[in-house]
């Protein structure tokens, strides 16, 4: 199984159940529609002449996006460049129109010289992803493989034990702890809600609005979050620690 697989597995049971919510667009996307937006943009990417091993940037924030993209990638046999770096690439996925050394850019937001990702949704779609191989980077230079994200997720739900009825808040900044803990999520079918700029005081109003059961945090707002019987805390680093970065 790969890495994409693995999210992805709960998907045909959730089908129309929420898997993300996201704060600060506003957007609620559910299982059916993951899969559709990584499974059909993996078509429109290879379509825009990727190829097997390619890197694509991939700049976003923590939100419905970030998993949409990033898996669209792994999927379509690319490795996907997580953040602003100088690493030369065909292709990059943003969210607004910046500066970046690649050739083509694939935008959330509309903006002047730059397609839409949703351009890349057509009807076609990728049915199997690759078998192995590399997937994700930071800094486009050390790269993790479908091997790696993969094994890393297993241990990671069995240390965490999320299931399927968890609504997990997520309130972190940093992209790559952002899309670790939503891969966890999906892969256990359970639901996301990705805080926008998290503070003290909004994380305990999004939890109460959305009956939160779980919340992944910086360890300062982890730590101050500590309390509530009905929420368990987890330090944002716990769901990156066991990777070799």
């Amino acid at each position: 199984m790969t890495w994409t697989e693995m999210v992805m597995q709960a998907a045909p049971a959730r089908g129309d159940r929420p898997a993300v919510t996201d704060v600060r667009t506003g957007e609620v996307m559910t299982y059916a529609t993951l899969v559709r937006r990584v499974t059909h943009a993996a078509a429109g990417l290879r379509r825009h002449g990727l190829r097997y091993g390619d890197r694509v940037l991939v700049d976003l924030p923590p939100g419905a996006a970030l998993p949409c993209a990033v898996h669209a990638v792994a999927w379509s046999g690319g490795v996907a460049v997580l953040g602003p770096t100088s690493t030369a690439a065909g292709l990059a996925i943003v969210n607004r129109r910046r500066e970046t050394r690649a050739e083509k850019v694939f935008t959330f937001e509309p903006g002047q010289g730059a397609d839409r990702f949703s351009s890349l949704i057509g009807e076609a779609s990728v049915d199997f992803g690759p078998l192995a191989g590399p997937a994700l980077s930071l800094d486009g230079r050390h790269v993790l493989t479908h091997e790696d994200l993969t094994g890393d997720l297993r241990r990671l739900a069995t240390r965490l034990h999320i299931v399927k009825d968890d609504v997990v808040l997520v309130a972190v900044n940093d992209p790559l702890k952002a899309l670790r803990t939503m891969d966890l999520v999906f892969a256990c079918g359970a639901q996301v809600v990705v805080a926008h700029e998290p503070t003290l005081i909004g994380c305990r109003v999004l939890a109460s609005e959305h009956a939160a059961t779980l919340v992944v945090a910086p360890y300062e707002l982890a730590r101050r979050l500590l309390g509530d019987p009905l929420l368990r805390v987890i330090d944002d680093r716990a769901v990156v620690s066991s990777l070799a970065l």
